[in-house]
């Protein structure tokens, strides 16, 4: 079983492989898109170097859950509705949602995700794995 720190150390490799960041950028509160500057086309290579490093599988949409960003059953004028919320939580039990939930825009997710939400995913992968 592998320990948080062999856990974090991982991801940081993962995310400074991925991203082209040094080492010390990579902060568990550090965000994906805002503080590493992720874009869209990064979350492949995220999950792809994630998956081979923990030889586990990332279901598409598990990590990213996008179906629910694009449902029209939960986004209304752009922002999450309450059940859209309910659906991100059950989810994304992994991510810490309290400062999504205070302006739910649906631009805004990806700039939410931090590398300790994906340290919390890829422990809760590997544990059950």
């Amino acid at each position: 079983m592998l320990t948080k720190e062999q856990i974090f150390d991982k991801v940081r490799t993962a995310l400074v492989d991925a991203l082209g960041v040094d080492e010390d950028e990579v902060k568990p509160e550090a965000t994906l898109v805002g503080d590493l500057g992720a874009e869209s086309i990064d979350f492949l290579d995220i999950v792809f170097r994630l998956e081979k490093s923990f030889d586990i599988k990332i279901p598409r949409g598990e990590l990213f859950p996008e179906d629910i960003l694009t449902n029209a059953e939960y986004v209304q004028d752009g922002r999450i509705n309450p059940a859209g919320l309910e659906q991100l939580k059950k989810r994304m039990p992994f991510a810490d949602l309290s400062g999504f939930e205070e302006n739910p825009a649906v631009q805004d997710f990806a700039t939410m995700l931090t590398v300790q939400d994906m340290c919390n995913y890829v422990e809760t992968k590997v544990s059950a794995g």
